[in-house]
C-alpha cells in the first residue's frame, strides 16, 4: 500500500512539473514577443501628415503636409526608405539607408538616394532626431547643436 502511495505522488509530482515548465515556457515566450514587438514598433509603412515648429522646445506652430506633394517612410528591422513624390520631378527625393531606435532617439545613417540627396549624404550620412512613437504615429524631432526642438516631422502609420 505505501509503494501504491509513493507511485501515485510521484507522478503526481512529475505531471505538475511538467505543467510548471509550460507555463514557464509560455511565460518567456510571451515576454520574447513583447520586446520583439516594442523593437519593431516602427517596422511598417508610414505617410507625412504634417509639422510643428518650436520655440524653446514648445509647440509654436503647426501645419499639415500639402497636397502637392506625398511623403512616404518605410522601416524594416534594420533598413529604412523614404520617397518624396513632387509633381513637378518625379524622380526627386528618395533616401535608402539604416537605422537605429534606442531610449527616445531616431539616428538614419542613408547609403544612397536621388540626385539632390547624393549631394547631401556626401556632407552628412548621419541623421539623428529626438523620436516620439506611438501605436499609429511618430514625430521625428530635429534638434539644434544645444538640445533644443526646432521642427519636427509627423507621420502616421499606413500599414
Amino acid at each position: 500500500m505505501k509503494i501504491k502511495f509513493i507511485i501515485i505522488c510521484l507522478a503526481f509530482v512529475f505531471i505538475s512539473s511538467c505543467k510548471d515548465t509550460a507555463e514557464s515556457t509560455m511565460d518567456s515566450s510571451k515576454e520574447v514577443e513583447a520586446v520583439a514587438t516594442k523593437l519593431n514598433q516602427l517596422k511598417g509603412a508610414w505617410e507625412l501628415k504634417g509639422f510643428y515648429n518650436y520655440q524653446d522646445n514648445v509647440i509654436v506652430d503647426s501645419f499639415e503636409n500639402n497636397t502637392l506633394s506625398r511623403q512616404i517612410k518605410m522601416y524594416t528591422d534594420t533598413k529604412v526608405m523614404w520617397c518624396k513624390l513632387l509633381k513637378i520631378d518625379s524622380i526627386e527625393f528618395f533616401g535608402y539607408g539604416s537605422y537605429k531606435y534606442e531610449d527616445g532617439i531616431l539616428t538614419e545613417t542613408l547609403e544612397f538616394g536621388s540626385a539632390f540627396m547624393n549631394d547631401v549624404i556626401a556632407e552628412q550620412q548621419e541623421f539623428v532626431f529626438q523620436f516620439e512613437l506611438g501605436p499609429d504615429r511618430f514625430e521625428q524631432i530635429e534638434i539644434d547643436e544645444d538640445g533644443n526642438r526646432i521642427y519636427s516631422e509627423n507621420y502616421i502609420r499606413i500599414e
